[in-house]
């Protein structure tokens, strides 16, 4: 990173030039800067190191496999607006190579990998899109002649650091879901080590980049959990931040789609969301830059959990989740009380009746325990034993 001092002292010399490439003024830059800082959890000040990184280091060059996925994940970020595209892949990172984004083709496009493999060599950063296939010694997905499974591995060997992007390559995803004919595994199980996981059925694009502003900033990827996803991102359940959690602590649902309480936006744990077992940042990011609403639950559909490993393409959609922290009261008071009406004379002599009869039974369990009791101090009297407690004394 460089001598802090320097990092932390940017000036608007230092800035006219990155102003100039990515199309922004030096006040949206920094914005954009203490976006990705606040999103990766990072503390204060560390904005501008974030600035001068993107302002003076070498773009990193990023090499980009697909493999058994839709394309969900490279359409999700062909909508960032924060940069946009062209500006992420000509002035923050070097692209060089993505099947459905580079203009060449063929041997062109495999020539093109290669020579950005051996000029960057130990330094680039591999991202997979989709998961790969095992079974048949991987017949069901070839690139260029290669297997998936060779392909990534020959691309792991030097890459300074391996990002798993969705939730394909981060646990097998959809093409995983049983029966598996083909196999579907993820990035960590082929190579045999952990990698860097931004699972999603898409990922929220800032995921991505802010993991690698991260890498490009500190020379090393940001903190992740056990299953390798970043902490910046995965470490709170999106129950805890979504909008309709006030819903759901006082016990407002949706009962079925297009309700009075779905249309009043209450809690949709009952439809199946699976929000409440599942970690992302979804609710306080939002995806598209569209509006805070944008994703699933702001939408008024039930999260899926298509972040988590055993929970997305796994559970049925509308199977109530497995609270991970807090589970819902067995009864909640009604929203709506009816207004009482006062009791007739009959439900007040029937109330009477149950009384006495409660008072009763009241009065002969009190006497059938002074006979136990005393039917015990006989038989200890018998005996010559002290009672238990002064026994225990």
């Amino acid at each position: 990173m460089g001598d802090m001092h320097d990092i932390f002292n940017l000036g608007r010399e230092a800035l006219q030039g990155v102003e100039q490439r990515l199309g922004m003024s030096r006040r949206d830059y920094l914005q954009f800067c203490a976006t990705l800082a606040v999103t990766m959890g990072l503390s204060k000040g560390a904005d501008a190191a974030v600035a001068k990184a993107i302002e003076s280091a070498k773009r990193p060059s990023v090499i980009w496999l697909h493999f058994q996925e839709c394309t969900g994940c490279t359409e999700s970020l062909l909508r960032a607006e924060h940069p946009t595209l062209e500006k992420l892949i000509l002035d923050v990172i070097s692209l060089d190579y993505h099947e459905t984004l580079m203009a060449a083709a063929g041997h062109q496009a495999e020539a093109a990998r290669k020579d950005a493999m051996k000029a960057n060599k130990g330094k680039y950063v591999l991202v997979v899109e989709g998961a790969i296939p095992v079974k048949e010694n991987g017949i069901y997905c070839k690139i260029g002649g290669q297997t998936a499974i060779d392909l990534l591995k020959e691309c792991a060997a030097d890459a300074a650091a391996v990002i798993a992007i969705g939730s394909c390559a981060s646990w097998g995803g959809m093409p995983s879901t049983g029966p598996n004919p083909s196999g579907a595994s993820s990035v960590a199980e082929i190579l045999g080590k952990p990698v860097a996981t931004i699972p999603g059925c898409p990922p929220n694009p800032y995921n991505f980049l802010a993991t690698v502003v991260h890498f490009l900033t500190f020379g090393k990827l940001p903190d992740v959990d056990k299953l390798g996803r970043p902490k910046f991102a995965y470490s709170r359940l999106i129950h805890e931040n979504c909008e309709r959690r006030a819903h759901f602590d006082a016990g407002r649902f949706a009962m079925e789609f297009g309700d009075a309480g779905h249309r009043q936006g209450y809690c949709l744990y009952k439809l199946g969301c699976k929000g409440p077992e599942t970690y992302a940042n979804c609710p306080t990011l939002g995806f598209g830059d569209a509006g805070e609403n944008n994703w699933p639950v702001g939408c008024g559909h039930p999260c899926i959990g298509c972040t988590e490993k055993g929970v997305g393409f796994t559970k049925p959609i509308h199977q109530l989740a497995k609270m991970a922290n807090v589970a819902p009261p067995a009864q909640y008071a009604r929203i709506v009380e009816e207004q009482g009406k006062g009791a007739s004379f009959a439900s007040a002599a029937a109330l009477a009746a149950l009384a006495g009869a409660a008072a009763g039974a009241a009065v002969m369990l009190t006497r059938n325990l002074g006979l136990s009791h005393a039917a015990e101090e006989a038989e200890r009297a018998k005996t010559g034993s002290q009672p238990k407690d002064k026994a225990r004394v």
